[in-house]
């Protein structure tokens, strides 16, 4: 019924559609394409033939792949970045933006020093209702784990790292476990029993979170859109929240394993390793694993996914529709077989927040 290619000049019957190129027999198969594939400017797109691709891992295979597109293929091998895949104008640009595109590594805090680091940040996030930039700001958190239970493979939280939007470490802390130790990890976390004698209780520290990422606003304004609370970011936060015993808001979360640009095109995660080496350059947990490198490598790839730059439709909405019954009333229409597939995807909504909208300002009665 459809194909993945670009229609050949002389299919002038077939219907294709305007972002992701596939072809339909019959304009019906087109619009329920449509209704299923929330197409908008927010997916990745090839910066030479401007296909929408759903992730930047099925953008890289239509660039660099073993199937990849022949024309944008070849041009991308000449002047094409394979970290942000983005193209440059000439070898010169393309060498000065590879300098800044790929990042050194950060320096691991190890395991030796910093038993206990509170940067005791007084809410430097507030801002005044009139304040032109009402944008939330970001924390990353990433938390080490060693073994409880008879066979050690109950996860118990050990160590905590927090650190801001320019990378400055918030918080760094052994946790006392709550439950008896029966495998340290030592090849993975570096950890031994000394580390965690004098360790700071599981109660102070989720509080102490709690307190950095709330920046003074009321759980209810929290909970309803946020107010001044901080985002959080990190890979897999929900594993994280678990052996935190805590929970935050879904809509500031930012997780980079289920952020669906950076998964794989199965719809699977990948792991932050993997991540940090495709998309920043560098190399990471190559030897045990290091809270403060990860912390920052998942801010560096969440900052690098919302400073992307989508251009507005005509009508400026950026984000996926609010009123739901509208939309699907919208796609419901009779007049959909009247529109052409440029119109179609005119009205096609993404089916998740793009992380760009975060540098969007909050409108001043939010």
């Amino acid at each position: 019924m459809d194909t993945e290619e670009d229609p050949p000049q002389n299919s002038a019957k077939r219907q294709k559609c305007s972002a992701c190129y596939k072809q339909y027999k019959k304009k019906e198969h087109l619009i329920q394409h449509m209704k299923t594939s929330y197409h908008s400017i927010h997916e990745p797109q090839c910066v030479i033939c401007r296909k929408h691709c759903k992730s930047f891992e099925s953008l890289r295979e239509h660039l660099m792949g073993p199937l990849a597109k022949g024309l944008c293929s070849g041009i991308f091998s000449q002047g094409g970045c394979k970290l942000c895949l983005t193209l440059a104008d000439s070898p010169a640009s393309l060498s000065e933006h590879r300098e800044t595109c790929c990042l050194s590594a950060p320096v691991p805090l190890g395991t030796s020093e910093l038993p206990y680091t509170d940067s005791n940040i007084d809410f430097l996030d507030s801002y005044d209702e009139n304040d032109a930039d009402r944008r939330p700001k970001a924390i990353a958190l990433d938390c080490e784990m060693v073994g409880g239970g008879s066979d050690g493979s109950l996860e118990v939280c050990a160590r905590v790292c927090l650190v801001d939007e320019d990378e400055n470490l918030i918080l760094h802390t052994y946790v006392k476990p709550r439950l008896p130790v029966t495998n340290y990890r030592y090849d993975i976390t570096g950890l031994t029993e000394e580390h965690l004698r004098d360790a700071v209780p599981l109660k102070q520290v989720r509080e102490k979170i709690l307190q950095i990422l709330y920046n003074g606003e009321s759980i209810a304004k929290v909970r309803m859109d946020g107010g001044k609370a901080r985002l959080l970011v990190g890979h897999s936060l929900a594993y994280d929240l678990d052996c935190l015993e805590m929970s935050y808001p879904d809509h500031l979360l930012r997780d980079t394993a289920k952020y669906r640009q950076l998964m794989k095109t199965n719809g699977s995660s990948h792991s932050l390793k993997y991540l940090t080496r495709t998309y920043l350059g560098y190399d990471i947990q190559t030897g045990t694993h290091d809270p403060f490198e990860d912390c920052i490598s998942s801010m560096r790839l969440y900052k690098r996914m919302r400073g992307q730059s989508h251009e507005e439709k005509g009508n400026g909405k950026l984000t996926p529709s609010d009123n739901i019954v509208e939309m699907c009333d919208r796609w419901r229409s009779k007049e959909l077989d009247n529109l052409t597939p440029d119109e179609l995807y005119a009205i096609s909504e993404s089916d998740y927040k793009c992380w760009c909208l975060d540098l969007k300002p909050k409108l001043a009665n939010a």
